[in-house]
């Protein structure tokens, strides 16, 4: 008799299978990344398809086959509709997803790791509307990224070394090393009334790549 396992996941990514199947990838509480299969996900009729969509949070339930886990129950827990239906949060989630799936490698679970996905969907969630944001905030959005990012990789294993204006040796503007060190103590009030220009949004993108080039080579 197959084993049912339960826990919470997010759905940071989805490829669909045949006619009507998907494999979907969840960050699990519990055991870490997962692929997992949905059977017949895609039909109207399906139990499964209002419980596991991308970027959804769920109570998933699934059983390990021979060779792929298939999911067998999915309850919609969070759906982050804020998120979904706007068009500049929702590239921010499709950045933390793809970065999360490249990064961190499948069925190794990591407390850490799950909190900082948990928290930054919720915080981006609960964003006021981005069309209200005050002239000069158009970095608001796309800090949670960047604020994803590096403390993804400082949990992996990968925390930079900043000496001065540079980062593992590598000179940088000094503007963004006072911008990465504010990410790293984690203060979200003065994130959130950071101005970010767009030569500084330039600047910490070049970085974060540069980065993350490095580690995964």
């Amino acid at each position: 008799m197959a084993v049912h396992y339960r826990t919470l996941g997010f759905c940071i990514k989805k490829v669909d299978r045949g006619d009507a199947d998907q494999l979907l990838t969840f960050y699990t509480e519990n055991y870490g990344k997962l692929e997992i299969l949905g059977k017949a996900i895609r039909k109207i009729k399906s139990k499964l398809r209002g419980g596991a969509d991308l970027f959804y949070l769920s109570e998933i339930e699934f059983i390990q086959g021979k060779n792929q886990k298939t999911l067998t129950d999915a309850i919609l827990m969070e759906n982050f509709l804020r998120v979904r239906k706007n068009p500049e949060r929702l590239e921010i989630a499709g950045r933390i997803a793809t970065t999360l799936d490249r990064l961190v490698v499948k069925e190794e679970q990591d407390e850490k790791v799950w909190q900082l996905l948990e928290d930054v969907f919720k915080k981006l969630n609960s964003l006021s509307k981005v069309e209200e944001l005050p002239e000069g905030h158009e970095g608001k959005i796309k800090i949670f990224y960047y604020y994803f990012f590096w403390h993804l990789v400082s949990i992996l294993g990968y925390q930079p070394e900043i000496q001065g204006c540079a980062i593992g040796g590598k000179e940088v503007d000094c503007d963004i090393i006072k911008i990465l060190k504010v990410i790293f103590k984690k203060d979200w009030p003065i994130l959130s009334r950071l101005k970010l220009e767009p030569a500084h949004l330039k600047l910490l993108k070049d970085v974060s790549e540069w980065y993350n080039e490095e580690i995964i080579r």
